[in-house]
């Protein structure tokens, strides 16, 4: 107890100080990210996504993962890299190119962002996808680029979630699609008042009381399992902890917190994991209980057992990453604002398409269905 109250007090003090330094760079870094991601949204985005569509729902994802793997990669770049933060990986070494279901604690409104730095080193990061809040989707440009990678949005309330859930979770069950479908049970980040009343639909209905995770919602994990069960390989178990404060968006932007990100990752083959739904829904609740164990365990010693299982990012790659992005994204600047007036329609059109794709989830079918 004593040496958790000691972290927890070293969470309280910022790793670095914000300096106006640190803002320049965080802003102009933000800028770089939307006006690159805007730029492949209407050059690449909506050709691949759209009219491609139509004929092969395959190849629009092969290449649309290719063009926003390569923004995707930005972002591990400027977490690892720039901002100088330390992600350490443990536990299971996971083999490339797996069909997989991840499942993960929801420690702050940051977490998602570094399962692109585990996808990233398999090389599956333009696969990556999510199940999240229906508000995160109507985000300027980032929205767009949730909706062009088909992430699932969700209301948070099943009867509302359930037939658009399934409805798409039936289109990524092509073996010849990569995957990686992250979950997070808990349905929310975590905070203390949110862990009282977790605690006490716990006790209430006997299921165990955890201390720093929530009790996980079952029905959109076993929705999933039991839509893409046939189709994927394994279920990845992961588990984020913080050192030495719980970072927000804004301490990533500016590189003040956090100081370390560890990653645990346990891989669990799918015919390891039962069928029925009420195995399935006691089957996650004593995972989560194992991650609340393994949580305190890393909050008194800092670490989580089996270090060492990925290599740092290469910086050679991560720069040429970059340069390949920002030519693309210089081309198609100058073609906006400084090439025919055509393309300024173009750009006009595409916004005004995604924006309303967005709001109504509209995809196109294939006309051979």
């Amino acid at each position: 107890m004593e040496s958790e109250s000691t972290f927890k007090l070293l969470e309280e003090k910022r790793h670095r100080p914000l300096t106006p330094l640190r803002v320049i760079r965080g802003i102009l870094c933000l800028i770089v990210l939307v006006l690159t991601a805007f730029m492949f949204l209407v050059y690449f985005g909506f050709l691949l996504a759209v009219p491609l569509r139509f004929f092969s729902v395959h190849h629009s994802r092969k290449l649309t993962a290719f063009f926003f793997g390569s923004w995707i990669a930005l972002w591990p770049f400027w977490f690892e890299k720039i901002n100088k933060t330390k992600v350490v990986f443990s536990g299971d070494r996971v083999p490339n190119n797996e069909r997989v279901l991840l499942i993960a604690n929801h420690r702050t409104e940051v977490d998602w962002m570094y399962l692109w730095d585990l996808a990233l080193r398999k090389g599956c990061e333009g696969y990556i996808k999510y199940i999240l809040k229906s508000s995160l989707m109507k985000l300027p440009v980032f929205g767009w680029v949730f909706h062009i990678m088909e992430f699932i949005p969700v209301e948070r309330k099943w009867e509302v979630d359930e037939s658009m859930m399934r409805e798409m979770l039936l289109t990524f069950r092509d073996h010849r699609d990569s995957l990686w479908l992250a979950v997070f049970p808990e349905g929310t980040d975590f905070t203390e008042q949110k862990c009282i009343r977790s605690q006490k639909y716990a006790s209430e209905h006997e299921l165990p009381i955890m201390k720093n995770v929530l009790l996980p919602k079952t029905k959109g994990f076993y929705a999933c399992l039991e839509t893409l069960k046939d189709s994927l390989d394994a279920v990845y178990d992961i588990t984020i902890g913080y050192r030495h404060r719980c970072p927000s968006f804004l301490d990533n932007a500016f590189g003040v917190d956090p100081s370390e990100v560890h990653i645990h990752i346990r891989r669990i083959s799918v015919c390891e994991i039962p069928t029925s739904e009420s195995q399935v829904s006691s089957w996650l609740v004593n995972t989560f209980n194992l991650k609340d164990q393994m949580l305190s365990e890393f909050y008194s010693g800092g670490h989580f057992p089996c270090e060492g299982t990925e290599a740092d990012l290469s910086t050679m790659k991560c720069v040429a990453n970059l340069l390949f992005v920002m030519i693309l994204t210089g081309t198609c600047t100058y073609l906006t604002f400084f090439s025919s007036i055509w393309f300024k329609i173009y750009v006009s059109l595409v916004c005004a398409f995604l924006t309303s794709a967005t709001y109504f989830n509209i995809r196109p079918s294939p006309l051979n269905v």
